[in-house]
């Protein structure tokens, strides 16, 4: 492929109307639900004898699975991954486990010996700590959490294998205090047949590892079939369907995210070459799909990018995917200053920001929308999709303005406990027979009423 750079969306903010083209660069990084590859197209006419939108196909996956259990995971795992498991095969013997940790290349390994400290380290400072307030009159108010019990873990396995994906979930749970860990993992040479990822389940204590992907895993993991019990919460990202699943069994478990397409956004001066530039941008959109933005107020660096760009990608095995991402979700944005590139970062409200400027943790502190901010020439962001400690799961497709990134509080549920004295009691009756008179509910004041008497409640 030629002249990669010509498609590459070019946006000029210092020009009137041209805030239109920053939201079609917005609408285009979200996820619209939607969309799906011709061959997917072909595979859903094949499997349900008519075409089928996503959202329609993931309804039918879950209301069978739920409806007929674990033989309608096995059935669409055979018709969708062209696996033929049985109630037996579907779980990956904890002898394979250990087989491919001991087989594992030491190096690989301690690399994840180094990376599982680095997240336990920061995952840990971050949990929240029971607090207790207390009571003038005589007792407590207390906040207090306690791990989930049960969590599943969606890891990918279509065209490359993720044991980051492993470290970045079930660390955080594991500092949490999450007991049991179960892994679902397409049944691929890049999923649960990938011996580093069965190696980094072992290394990490997990025993639990099922054969099975796309929304019939999510919905295996979700409502409990024979031989997977169901789990309180499933994480992880995945493909469309994946993520279409976890949205359609919200409320039956809890999920972290309906995530989408991978994003990066890099606020930039001539602090930052254009061949580093490039490499940032073409190191999310290799995910492909993977968006990638470069915002700059220097004419020099956003005029000099395309050309590294188009050098780096001949040199990359994924270099063409990577190319077709960037003419799809790719955009050059020049704006006036610091103060306007904020604004537009603020208004994509991407996954990654990237901040390399003179003035960077000033740019920092005018960001309120983004997943995660990596500061600095120093701090790519591959440095945190794999070893510096916060989760890589973070919010796309916009989501950062009210979404968080995954952290081991994501894994506790928070609860109150109230113990009041008689005399405390007291100082809260006539407040609580106000608000119960104004709404009609007077068994709540009787409630109390009856404990004010004379002596000791009963």
């Amino acid at each position: 492929m030629t002249d990669r750079d010509r498609n590459l969306t070019r946006i000029d903010l210092r020009r009137r109307h041209a805030a239109e083209g920053l939201s079609g660069l917005r609408d285009r990084m979200a996820p619209s639900g939607d969309v799906v590859s011709p061959a997917g197209r072909q595979r859903t006419r094949k499997v349900f004898g008519k075409s089928l939108a996503p959202v329609e196909v993931v309804t039918r996956i879950c209301g069978d699975v739920r409806r007929l259990g674990i033989q309608a995971v096995l059935d669409y795992t055979a018709r969708l991954d062209a696996a033929d498991l049985t109630p037996e095969t579907l779980r990956v013997p904890v002898e394979q486990l250990a087989a491919a940790h001991a087989s594992a290349e030491p190096a690989f390994l301690e690399t994840i010996r180094r990376v599982r400290q680095n997240i336990v380290r920061f995952q840990t400072a971050l949990l929240h700590r029971d607090v207790e307030v207390p009571i003038e009159e005589g007792g407590y108010l207390r906040q207090r959490y306690v791990p989930l019990e049960r969590v599943g873990i969606c890891v990918p396995g279509g065209s490359a294998a993720y044991p980051s994906t492993i470290l970045m979930t079930a660390i955080p749970a594991q500092a949490a205090g999450v007991r049991e860990l179960a892994v679902m993992a397409p049944p691929t040479d890049f999923g649960a047949n990938h011996p580093q990822v069965l190696a980094t389940c072992h290394e990490l204590g997990i025993t639990e590892v099922y054969r099975m992907g796309g929304a019939q895993g999510v919905a295996a993991l979700a409502y409990g079939v024979d031989g997977v019990p169901a789990v309180d919460k499933i994480v992880g990202p995945g493909n469309l369907f994946v993520a279409l699943a976890k949205k359609h069994v919200y409320g039956d478990v809890d999920i972290d995210s309906i995530a989408g397409p991978s994003e990066v956004v890099v606020i930039a001066d001539e602090t930052l070459s254009p061949k580093l530039a490039a490499a940032d941008l073409i190191a999310q959109a290799e995910h492909s799909p993977g968006a990638s933005v470069l915002i700059s107020w220097c004419p020099s660096l956003l005029d000099d990018v395309p050309a590294h760009l188009n050098q780096q990608l001949a040199a990359l095995p994924r270099g063409d995917l990577a190319a077709e991402c960037l003419q799809e979700f790719g955009a050059l944005i020049h704006v006036e200053d610091a103060d306007q590139a904020a604004t537009a970062a603020n208004f994509l409200a991407p996954e990654h920001l990237q901040i390399v400027t003179r003035d960077a943790e000033q740019i920092v502190s005018k960001i309120v929308h983004a997943g995660a901010i990596f500061v600095g020439p120093y701090s790519p962001v591959p440095l945190g999709d794999y070893a510096a400690g916060p989760s890589h799961v973070l919010p796309t497709g916009g989501t950062a303005r009210f979404a968080s990134g995954l952290s081991a509080n994501d894994f506790l549920r928070g609860g109150s406990v109230i113990h009041c004295s008689r005399a405390a009691m007291q100082r809260l009756a006539a407040d609580v027979q106000v608000l119960a008179n104004v709404e009609g509910l007077t068994a709540h004041w009787r409630c109390v009423e009856a404990r004010l008497g004379d002596g000791e409640a009963p």
